[in-house]
């Protein structure tokens, strides 16, 4: 290493430390102020201080800081009480009450309120807010009205007539919800429409089911809770977790109530697609026999059976189906278990869509009892004597707990 002529060790090391004094000089010299200035104030503000300090604890206790100090530093001290303004508690299977944590959030959209509320009671909550309108021209304007940052938010929409204003509806909402930094988007969709757009039967048909889960997808829905889907493949065509869960656990205790004796029982599928179902259903019942209707589609809503496969002959027959829209196929198949001799007929649908003329022909007479379910509001000039609404509320809140959870779901079935 070379050397600077005429320099030495010593002088060279000077040289290299001269700027450094430069530098810290005038740091070192305002340190000095500040010391000087705090230690000619007098303490009057710190002795101030002390004496409101010891007497908050001599009335409290405790130190306001206490419970700070114990906490971890990134968690601010009573955080998640900020985002609820009311302590909430829900019931427990043995009736004690469990708290419930702030961070679940249920709103509902204008297609089923009076669900979306018993769903929120039974869960112990009360229903978010949300302001939902519609302009002049018809689009239609969501706002939610509450904090929701890191919560865990639950959509209660069914996608029921007018099925594209119901749908877009809960598309605007999923996306609201994402925007206000909601952790997890849920969209609780009691009945899901389009879901009979399930597959190809002609050329140059769409698949609207696979449409309409896409759109869900994108808008920023993170999971999907639905309830007798028209077909098992609907479930396919989410990409995002799906929870299917099934309006017949909340009918089968409602016949098991009437104590209709199972060898007088049979339960039938009113076309040929629908024998799953049935299966399922008449398993759960006792294992109940099982018949079939042999049923032709000539046009959309339009069918025509054809016969009876099976004995209903002297039995209570109970048709099941996922939903009644005109009523024509379950209308047309109790016609011919009567024909064949059945004594009583009973009709078990999920959903009540009830298109016209679906009233009159479910109230002609050929049913003994007509069994829906509260998916789909039922409005008073839709019901008729014969009619009986059962509320899929219970059902709905236990799987939102569960889900909400990261418990079984499969358990409930």
């Amino acid at each position: 290493m070379q050397q600077v002529a005429g320099a030495g060790d010593g002088s060279l090391l000077a040289a290299a430390s001269r700027p450094v004094r430069q530098i810290l000089r005038p740091q070192t010299t305002a340190r000095r102020k500040q010391q000087r200035s705090r230690q000619s104030k007098p303490p009057i503000q710190a002795a101030a201080f002390q004496h409101s300090l010891e007497s908050y604890v001599a009335s409290n206790g405790a130190s306001p800081y206490a419970s700070t100090f114990d906490r971890p530093i990134l968690e601010p001290p009573h955080w998640d009480s900020h985002i609820s303004g009311h302590h909430t508690q829900r019931l427990t299977s043995s009736g004690r009450p469990a708290v419930v944590p702030h961070r679940l959030r249920v709103f509902s959209g204008t297609a089923n309120q009076a669900l979306a509320y018993e769903v929120a009671c039974n869960l112990g909550l009360d229903l978010g807010h949300i302001k939902i309108k519609r302009f002049a021209d018809g689009e239609i304007y969501v706002q939610v009205q509450e904090s929701i940052r890191g919560c865990d938010v639950f959509l209660v929409q069914p996608t029921s007539p007018p099925v594209n204003d119901h749908l877009m509806e809960l598309l605007v909402m999923i996306d609201a919800c994402r925007r206000a930094s909601a952790r997890s988007i849920t969209a609780v969709i009691p009945y899901f429409g389009y879901a009979r757009a399930d597959r190809k039967t002609q050329g140059r048909e769409s698949i609207a089911a696979k449409l309409t889960a896409n759109l869900i997808t994108e808008a920023g829905a993170n999971r999907v809770l639905a309830m007798d889907l028209h077909s098992g493949q609907c479930v396919g065509y989410f990409d995002i977790p799906v929870d299917h869960v099934y309006g017949d656990l909340v009918m089968l205790d409602y016949l098991a109530s009437k104590r209709i004796s199972s060898g007088d029982l049979v339960v039938v599928s009113p076309d040929v697609g629908g024998v799953a179902r049935a299966r399922a259903f008449a398993k759960k019942l006792s294992d109940a026999p099982l018949a079939i209707v042999d049923k032709r589609r000539s046009a959309h809503n339009v069918s025509e059976v054809m016969n009876v496969i099976g004995e209903v002959r002297g039995k209570v027959a109970v048709l099941v189906d996922d939903m009644i829209d005109t009523a024509g196929t379950i209308t047309n198949a109790a016609k011919s278990l009567h024909n064949e001799g059945a004594r009583e007929v009973y009709a078990c649908a999920t959903h009540a869509v009830l298109s016209p003329p679906a009233v009159e022909r479910l109230s002609s007479g050929v049913f003994q009892e007509v069994i829906v379910t509260n998916t789909i509001p039922v409005r008073p000039d839709q019901q008729f004597p014969e009619m009986t609404v059962l509320s899929v509320a219970n059902l709905l809140a236990e799987t939102i707990w569960r889900v909400y959870n990261a418990s079984s779901v499969q358990s409930i079935m």
